[in-house]
């Protein structure tokens, strides 16, 4: 089959599955093309059967906000038509699910759509009042909707009031490619005299609760040597440096921007630690635990349905960085509950979440409607 996959390209779960999914398809022998405003940054190298086309950002001095939902929805129908693609994926409601449908109604019907939600294009953005009526439309009227977990379909249907079926397809992982390495990296670099590493990765925006990862850090630091070591970049950032200086940690937490690298980073560190707002999946935690690494969440959206608590890391109430630091303190001091936690993670991860089993529910979905 030929696949359009429309995505974000840069750090975010949603991004990093449609490009994953991409990549697995495109080794199954499907032809893959990916449009993004940029090349999605885990889409690195050359890949047979994978074509990647950059959507054109117009700037012109009469509009105050770029256009870019026109602009793709211009290059969807150019691309439909040049290549035949047989189904539009569109990862994320807004503006991607407007635009697949704006270009499928230029071209007369076809191809048909899949709409696959991944959380804040429902519970920020596609819920407030001055977009939730295209969203709910653009939803109602793809071919097929998926939802990476329950919470987020349940959420959908009381937040947007959508009428079609919504159907549940997680994220996944690949136990191959994530597992713990335990050569070829020097963990000294980030902790010099082998303190337990705490790690967290996003793209620091308000709903990661960044302010709570420095509080939670600092009240674990007064009981134990540790590192916090932060990948990613986002607004939070700035702020997060000056909270970590004005406390005097800053010379135990590690800025490392945004990094590729990251199975080794899962494979340093004893813990991940993801205090969230809400999570409708929780693809960075998927990924730590089928690196064998405990994960301290919050009990949030759909990261229930991926950690296991007490068997697989712990879950917290959102703000409670008391019962977080508790928490991350039990994992990080006691050497056999961290490698019973760690094993029982990747087991979870690969059991419930594996590449194999999901790529096939998504190209059993295509089959469907193409």
């Amino acid at each position: 089959m030929k696949i359009g996959i429309i995505c974000y390209p840069t750090y975010g779960g949603s991004g990093v599955v449609a490009t994953e999914l991409g990549m697995a398809l495109a080794t199954r022998g499907h032809e893959i093309h990916f449009f993004a405003s940029s090349r999605p940054f885990r889409l690195t190298g050359y890949r047979p059967n994978v074509f990647f086309h950059a959507v054109p950002v117009v700037h012109y001095a009469l509009f105050e906000h770029t256009p870019y939902t026109l602009s793709l929805a211009s290059s969807l129908f150019e691309d439909i038509a040049s290549h035949g693609l047989d189904v539009i994926h569109a990862h994320y409601a807004i503006p991607h699910a407007v635009a697949a449908y704006l270009a499928r109604q230029m071209g007369g019907g076809k191809p048909p759509i899949v709409t696959t939600l991944h959380g804040t294009d429902i519970t920020l953005v596609g819920s407030h009042p001055a977009y939730a009526p295209i969203v709910k439309f653009t939803i109602d009227q793809s071919d097929r909707v998926t939802a990476v977990s329950r919470s987020l379909a349940e959420e959908t249907r009381e937040r947007i009031g959508v009428t079609c079926d919504i159907r549940v397809i997680p994220n996944f992982v690949c136990g191959n490619t994530y597992q713990r390495k335990t050569e070829g990296f020097d963990r000294t670099t980030l902790a010099p005299k082998g303190e337990p590493i705490i790690l967290h990765i996003s793209n620091f925006r308000p709903v990661k609760r960044i302010g709570d990862i420095i509080e939670t850090f600092i009240k674990v630091r007064r009981r134990t040597p540790c590192r916090l070591v932060l990948v990613g970049d986002g607004p939070e950032r700035v702020r997060a440096e000056q909270d970590a200086r004005e406390a005097g940690v800053i010379e135990d937490v590690v800025f490392l921007g945004t990094q590729t690298a990251i199975i080794e980073l899962f494979s340093a560190a004893n813990v991940y630690f993801l205090p969230s707002e809400t999570e409708s999946f929780g693809l960075s935690a998927l990924e730590a635990m089928a690196c064998e690494v405990p994960v301290v969440g919050t009990r949030a959206g759909g990261l229930p349905e991926v950690v296991e608590d007490e068997e697989t890391g712990c879950l917290v109430e959102v703000g409670d960085t008391d019962a977080m630091a508790e928490c991350i303190l039990r994992v990080i001091t006691d050497p056999k509950l961290n490698v019973e936690m760690g094993r029982a993670a990747r087991e979870r991860a690969l059991t419930l979440f594996p590449e194999k089993k999901v790529v096939t529910q998504y190209e059993d979905l295509y089959k469907e409607i193409a």
